[in-house]
């Protein structure tokens, strides 16, 4: 299997699939000995007029429910309306508060679905007037919307409360009073400004040791609240600093899009649990992986899970915030859904190389499912956005 692809030089060339030459290998759900949180993307309905840069497009339901069905039935728990289904990137609050009822009700009919859900400040216009009191109101409202459909908390990280706080204290009295009042314990929320710009400086610093020591003082004072921490910083040194700190009992998430495989093998001391947005693309590879863990496999586990980390870093690459656009051309290529459209119209956000490149990369480790589709719809692809054909 062939096809004509563009190299970074100007020219073309023919390359051959390597996924092709054998089958492929479909993970079906074992038990894992790490917790491992897919955070999933939406799949909207291209064909409703709209404006897709100045309001959210429809959602296309059946197929976004049926996709987390999907990595239910390979094992995974689903980390829902984060970051990944493009919260503050086209996602609102009030279409990701939809999105919550009904895949926290659709969870209750799929034996074995468990997820948690992203608990934020979206709906709050920030203005010059905006104080704590209009932040903790905010989160208190999806709190309940969590809640109220059964779910679990994920505490975001808040574009409001990085602009209104002026100290560490604000932050440890934000926190600690969203704590005090949860129902059960949730998952904290440290994402990198190369996510968001906007949450440059978050817990009160932009010294990533000054703001490991505030957020480590918030779980101390609320520990028996904070089931862990999801870190999202692309350095696996300050993940690493932050889990041997951590108090007994507090789960380390990695959120670790370039360094997730070595952080969930872990070392002498500790490892990292996974709240990962790239289990959504590469989902049957990394089940496969997390199997030979918990078997004891640690060399088949890096063979399949090391490979994957190129394209993670691909995916990911700068800037970071767009990396949703490789994730649901990777959903479109494995037949997940029927085009590339994005809330927003973020698939231009990356240009033509970009997922050329993912391309390559997905079929060398493994994680086009369905090769014979991926070639079909990469031709198809390259024709429309590039004059290409082959």
């Amino acid at each position: 299997m062939n096809i004509v692809l563009p190299t970074k030089e100007g020219n073309v060339e023919r390359y051959a699939m390597v996924s092709s030459l054998s089958p492929v290998v479909t993970a079906t759900a074992q038990p894992f000995n790490r917790i491992a949180y897919a955070a999933a993307h939406v799949v909207v309905d291209p064909l409703k007029e709209t404006n897709p840069w100045d309001e959210t497009a429809p959602i296309d339901w059946e197929r976004t429910l049926a996709f987390r069905e999907y990595l239910w039935g390979l094992g995974f728990k689903v980390a829902e309306a984060m970051d990944t289904a493009q919260r503050g990137m086209g996602l609102g609050w009030t279409d990701a508060a939809e999105l919550i009822r009904r895949s926290a009700a659709h969870a209750r009919t799929f034996p074995g679905a468990d997820l948690a859900c992203g608990v934020g400040t979206d709906q709050l216009e920030i203005t010059d007037t905006t104080t704590l009191d209009d932040v903790l109101a905010a989160y208190r409202e999806q709190f309940d919307v969590v809640e109220s459909a059964g779910s679990r908390g994920i505490l975001m990280a808040s574009r409001a409360l990085c602009t209104v706080a002026r100290s560490e204290d604000d932050y440890l009295q934000v926190y600690g009073k969203l704590l005090s009042e949860a129902k059960d314990k949730v998952v904290l929320h440290w994402l990198g400004e190369m996510f968001d710009p906007l949450l440059k400086g978050y817990w009160g610093s932009a010294d990533i040791p000054t703001a490991m020591n505030t957020v480590l003082r918030i779980i101390e004072a609320n520990q028996d609240k904070v089931e862990g921490i999801k870190v999202s910083l692309l350095d696996a040194k300050w993940e690493i600093d932050l889990r041997n700190r951590l108090p007994k009992g507090v789960s380390m998430y990695t959120g670790d899009d370039f360094n997730y495989g070595e952080l969930i093998a872990g070392d002498e001391h500790r490892y990292s649990h996974a709240l990962l947005g790239i289990f959504d693309p590469i989902a049957p590879v990394a089940a496969n992986a997390l199997t030979a863990l918990a078997q004891g496999d640690l060399q088949k586990y890096h063979a399949l899970m090391t490979p994957t980390v190129a394209l993670s870093r691909e995916v990911f690459k700068a800037p970071t915030r767009h990396y949703k656009a490789g994730v649901i051309f990777l959903a479109w290529l494995n037949g997940h859904q029927d085009h590339i459209s994005m809330l927003g119209g973020l698939q231009s956000a990356r240009c033509v190389m970009h997922y050329v490149n993912i391309f390559r990369l997905a079929d060398q480790c493994g994680v086009l499912i369905r090769p014979e589709l991926a070639l079909q719809r990469m031709r198809r692809f390259l024709t429309v956005a590039a004059g290409l054909g082959g």
